[in-house]
């Protein structure tokens, strides 16, 4: 990296500082130079620069920077961590002098969806205030904190304590904050807390702020920040690190300012479909496509890919469209992990020692964990259902159903005898037992369970599953080993983003960077006609927020960005471009 003014003026600089810029402009980058730096100008023993950012992606991210900047002494200086992680590791030790009960515990996000029934803010307020009081309840009487709670609680230990604040000043003497500008009022206030006593550098970009629709996040928060450090201010700009050589940045500018250049971007190009083609076969030629440009333009096959779509729906529906056909694609599917994870619960249940007579408790506890997994969706009539067998059987009358008849007969299927000690051999057991039973919810359950596989959830469940048959020669109590393992890989690990194809949304690929990307516009329903999905409902002209969301989609891409348009109809943000076509790459 070439040190500029702008860049110097940040290694020089010995107060707060606001490094603002595009994306791809070398924030993470300068940032850790300067960290570097730090750690060479001496550190106390025991003391660390604390980088923070928001999600597990961006975190992998600047770690995997980390390799390049500094060496192996200088990272065991730089503690990188999610705000999660960092306000778990504040309340765990201090959350008492909040008047809460130890040992704290988290209330597990699955688990937040179970108790209050898929609430949701916009949903049903009277539910959702109901429920925001039953949370406040829990962490002061019980010790169970929401995910939520974490900013605020941590927020209010660092009001009321000033040693805290001295014992976090004196082992993180500078902090980083990445993405600045998504911080909500909370995970601020903790910033602006400790800012009298340490270093703080905010790296922010205004135009990537997605998540506005959040409450407390806003374009304010850049006010915010130079109101109350009144730090050194860096501009980047819109130098392009993450695809050099491309014009991939370039694009997502003009997205953003309405412009369009007349002779295409290099490093992104066009393919359009009808929307009676299949979408599988479309997705394949795509694919195809991208992997050729991307060998092309870096001389080498593409190691990771993403498939961008607007909604979670959407996602789902490519992930159909690749699994269509003889030869499926293979792909890894960025899901909503909570119905997820309470399906992995359900599956540790199977696990767990059980003789072979199948108990009226046993089918009522195995049912009752099927309605945690359809509650956390909203599915009520499922859930009610569920939960209707479930009484019966408690009044001493097994249902005669055929979804009770087939839970009794996967019950029968494995019992202890039927496994082996070997996690990954025993989980595969249940997956395909589960699968044969011919049930649709039972079906649905092991789809789950590959999900949390395919994303490498799968190697501390098996760690500690191994732990657990060590001790006993079973799987005894498989469902505390498994909520184990998923509360670490949660809050603290869980970093690695597996190589090949992956589907998300876009407000997931935020902080993440792919060697190809594939961004698909096809149709859907506004309520009144067909429009262009990457047109955000409500959204008016000049579709400032749709324009934001593609900006961040188009430069998730290092090497190559393929925009996958459907011809009809047509849409108001891409229209004005005329992309070169991706045959012709």
């Amino acid at each position: 990296m070439k040190i500029c003014a702008e860049r110097q003026k940040l290694l020089d600089c010995n107060g707060h500082a606001l490094v603002t810029g595009g994306p791809g402009s070398g924030k993470t980058t300068i940032a850790l130079k300067k960290a570097l730096l730090c750690i060479q100008q001496g550190l106390l023993p025991g003391q660390s620069i604390l980088f923070l950012s928001f999600s597990r992606a961006a975190v992998a991210r600047v770690v995997e920077a980390s390799r390049l900047q500094l060496d192996k002494d200088g990272r065991k200086l730089l503690n990188v961590q999610t705000f999660h992680s960092f306000f778990w590791e504040l309340l765990k030790t201090h959350s008492y002098l909040l008047g809460t009960p130890r040992p704290i515990r988290i209330l597990m996000p699955q688990d937040e969806r179970v108790r209050n029934e898929g609430a949701r803010g916009d949903k049903d307020e009277k539910k959702w205030a109901a429920w925001l009081k039953e949370r406040e309840r829990l962490f002061a009487e019980e010790g169970l904190v929401a995910f939520d709670l974490f900013a605020p609680k941590a927020a209010a230990l660092l009001e009321e304590s000033v040693l805290i604040r001295r014992l976090l000043a004196e082992r993180f003497p500078v902090i980083i904050v990445d993405e600045a500008q998504d911080t909500g009022p909370d995970a601020w206030r903790c910033i602006e807390l400790l800012a009298p006593l340490v270093r703080v550098i905010c790296l922010a970009d205004l135009e990537q702020q997605i998540f506005d629709h959040l409450p407390g996040i806003g374009p304010e928060r850049i006010d915010a920040i130079k109101a109350a450090l009144h730090p050194i201010e860096v501009e980047l700009g819109s130098e392009n690190m993450r695809s050099p050589g491309s014009e991939i940045a370039d694009f997502g500018r003009d997205i953003l300012s309405g412009k369009a250049k007349a002779g295409g971007y290099k490093g992104v190009s066009s393919l359009a479909f009808n929307r009676a083609t299949p979408l599988g076969p479309t997705l394949r030629r795509a694919l195809g496509l991208l992997k050729r440009a991307v060998r092309k333009d870096a001389e080498r096959w593409p190691k990771t890919i993403a498939i961008l779509v607007p909604s979670g729906i959407e996602a789902a529906k490519v992930s159909v469209g690749l699994n269509s056909g003889e030869k499926p694609v293979a792909h890894k599917l960025m899901f909503d992990e909570d119905e997820a994870r309470l399906a992995a619960r359900f599956a540790a249940f199977l696990l767990e020692p059980r003789d072979g007579i199948i108990e009226v408790k046993q089918v009522v506890e195995a049912l009752m964990l099927l309605a945690d997994v359809k509650r956390a969706s909203g599915s009520n009539t499922t859930v009610k259902q569920l939960v209707a067998w479930a009484t019966k059987c408690l009044a001493g009358t097994i249902s005669a159903a055929g979804q009770v008849r087939a839970l009794r007969i996967v019950l029968s299927a494995l019992t202890t005898n039927a496994f082996s000690g070997n996690p990954a051999n025993d989980w595969i057991l249940v997956k395909q037992t589960l699968r044969a039973s011919g049930d649709s919810l039972l079906i649905q359950v092991a789809q789950h369970l590959d999900y949390l596989v395919a994303f490498n959830r799968g190697k501390r469940i098996s760690a500690n599953l191994s732990t657990a048959w060590s001790a006993t020669g079973t799987y005894l109590r498989a469902r505390d080993a498994l909520d184990s393992a998923l509360t670490q890989d949660l809050i603290l690990d869980g970093l690695d983003d597996p190589d090949g194809i992956q589907v998300m949304t876009v407000h997931k690929a935020k902080g993440k960077q792919f060697d190809g990307v594939l961004v698909l516009r096809r149709e859907t329903h506004n309520g009144q006609t067909m429009v262009s999905n990457l047109v955000w409902r409500g959204d008016k002209t000049p579709y400032r927020r749709s324009r934001k969301i593609l900006m961040v989609a188009v430069t998730r891409a290092k090497v190559h960005t393929l925009m996958v348009q459907q011809v009809w109809p047509g849409c108001p943000i891409m229209d004005a471009y005329n992309l070169q076509s991706a045959y012709d790459v």
